[in-house]
């Protein structure tokens, strides 16, 4: 006789996965790249990873303090004989959007695409120095 485990719990957990997963993607995106965001002191660094996607195909742009980061990963050619028995790569259009705080320069961000990894540079506004105002008499 063999004993197996039981645990109700797992299904529920697969279910909560899937349905994060779903909520996590709207309707413009297909998958969702990971990204890291990197605070230095003069800049913020935005990594997503976006392997297989060219650099023609990513639009980067910047409205209201929001920086929308999107494109599309082609699954490439399949020829007509072919039958796909699996697939695990995820391919169509992504979206991303971060709010960025008001010390970000919207007007001097950039962008390079290397080796499947997207680097987005947003630098940060010099601070403004308090001043100190002398008061003159009369």
């Amino acid at each position: 006789m063999k004993i197996a485990r039981f645990e109700p719990w797992s299904t529920f957990d697969l279910l909560q996965r899937d349905l994060r997963g779903a909520t996590a993607r709207n309707d413009h995106s297909k998958w969702v790249p990971a990204v890291d965001i990197i605070e230095e002191e003069s800049r913020f660094l935005l990594r997503a990873d976006v392997p297989g996607v060219a650099a023609t195909n990513i639009e980067i742009s910047m409205d209201a303090g929001v920086l929308t980061v999107s494109g599309v990963r082609d699954s490439g050619k399949i020829g007509e004989n072919s039958d796909v028995r699996r697939t695990e790569r995820a391919s169509g259009q992504f979206l991303r959007r971060f709010t960025l705080p008001d010390t970000a320069d919207a007007e001097n961000i950039t962008a390079r695409s290397s080796n499947g990894i997207l680097d987005v540079t947003i630098p940060k506004l010099a601070e403004v120095q308090a001043r100190r105002i002398t008061v003159e008499t009369a």
